[in-house]
């Protein structure tokens, strides 16, 4: 009875002062998960020792990244990938390769062992697709050319993103011997492939028959029963559960239902995921950030992750004119919660130790922090020539 209430009583702190965290950084115009982190690393064992991690706790947050997956899979099809432009697929291509190789490179340069080089590398390659979607949004230009572009890739980052991790966890988990390497890219690819391609059909052809389940919200309880089946066994086959969440969302976005799901997952989501930004942000040690070399290495890491987004994003997007190409190369800089995510499965797996998980963890959270203004200030920018070449069209 006491570890029960001990328990409730973690979570009611947690959940209370994660969602005020949270609230307090939406009125500063920046994402929620920034503040879900602070307090993780205020109330955590490295600060005030309020809340320590448990074995609930660490179930929850994982359940919790979980449904954020599905959740962010459920509002991308697989469709729209096909039809995404050359521009798009090639920063996408390019938002992924160089960042991988030169964060891994950073590392390996430095003298650090090749799973940690990898694994952040991993962490470098995603885009976040929410706090994207949320600056074009909050600018009103989520239907301009640019905004489409840095979305598309931004998806295709993560599908790309998902499959580096699968492999680098698998790697991680047992050396890098060339026949293993091959055999867990060739089950990663075809995991990936088959519920692209048959899951798609299925939900296409069998979909609207969700909507004769008789029991109490139907669609939504298939959806957390494929979500979790596709998390257990991408888990089962060596990958990480968050992959086959991914997918399970992409795969229910291609029904009608998909809308009805979102709001369905939406409250899970917004309830569990709070649980494992704090727990990110309780491993987090503070006093690490006042060593000179840790901070040398984040200051590299944070100039590598932003570079080799802008440079190369905006040279696959210069069909699109100059401010335009640079908006696409600032846009895909975000990392936030997918970095996290990486830096949360390498901590949990033994690969990064803690000051290369803290370094991760502010690099995410930094590369968050600098994209919104400056995509603001060029797209005040970017508005000029728009604004002439419509009135140039007007009779």
């Amino acid at each position: 009875m006491h570890d029960g209430a001990n328990v409730l009583r973690d979570l009611f702190l947690i959940f209370l002062l994660a969602r005020a965290g949270g609230e307090i950084l939406v009125r500063l115009k920046q994402p929620a998960v920034i503040g879900e982190l602070l307090v993780g690393i205020a109330i955590g064992p490295h600060a005030f020792g309020l809340v320590h991690e448990g074995e609930v706790l660490r179930s929850i947050a994982e359940v919790g990244v979980v449904f954020l997956l599905f959740e962010v899979g459920l509002e991308n099809r697989f469709s729209d990938l096909r039809r995404v432009g050359g521009t798009a697929s090639a920063v996408a291509l390019s938002g992924v390769v160089v960042p991988f190789v030169f964060g891994a490179g950073l590392l390996l340069a430095l003298g650090h062992g090749t799973n940690q080089s990898v694994f952040l590398g991993a962490a470098l390659v995603a885009t976040s697709v929410g706090v994207t979607a949320r600056v074009f949004g909050d600018l009103r230009m989520l239907r301009h050319q640019q905004a489409q572009v840095v979305l598309a890739a931004a998806v295709i980052d993560d599908v790309l993103g998902l499959l580096v991790l699968a492999v680098v966890t698998g790697l991680a988990a047992g050396g890098l011997e060339a026949g293993q390497f091959a055999l867990l890219l060739a089950e990663a690819a075809f995991f990936l492939v088959f519920v692209a391609t048959v899951g798609t059909r299925l939900m296409r052809r069998h979909g609207p028959l969700l909507e004769r389940i008789r029991v109490s919200d139907g669609p939504f309880v298939v959806g957390v029963v494929v979500c979790l089946g596709l998390s257990a066994l991408a888990a089962q086959i060596g990958l990480a559960a968050i992959v086959g969440a991914f997918l399970a969302g992409m795969v229910f976005a291609e029904t009608r239902e998909h809308y009805t799901m979102e709001k369905r997952i939406e409250p899970v989501t917004h309830f569990l995921t709070p649980f494992f930004f704090v727990l990110t942000g309780m491993a987090v040690d503070p006093r690490f950030f006042t060593n000179p070399a840790v901070v040398g290495l984040g200051t590299a890491v944070l100039l590598v992750a932003i570079v080799t987004k802008v440079v190369p994003c905006s040279i696959a997007a210069r069909s699109l004119g100059a401010t335009r190409a640079l908006m696409v190369g600032v846009g895909m800089v975000p990392r936030a919660e997918v970095g996290i995510i990486v830096a949360s499965i390498g901590l949990r797996t033994g690969v990064l130790g803690a000051e290369l998980y803290g370094v991760v963890v502010l690099m995410s959270v930094l590369t968050t922090l600098v994209a919104p203004p400056v995509l603001r200030v060029l797209a005040r920018k970017a508005a000029v020539p728009e604004t002439i070449r419509i009135h140039e069209t007007l009779p």
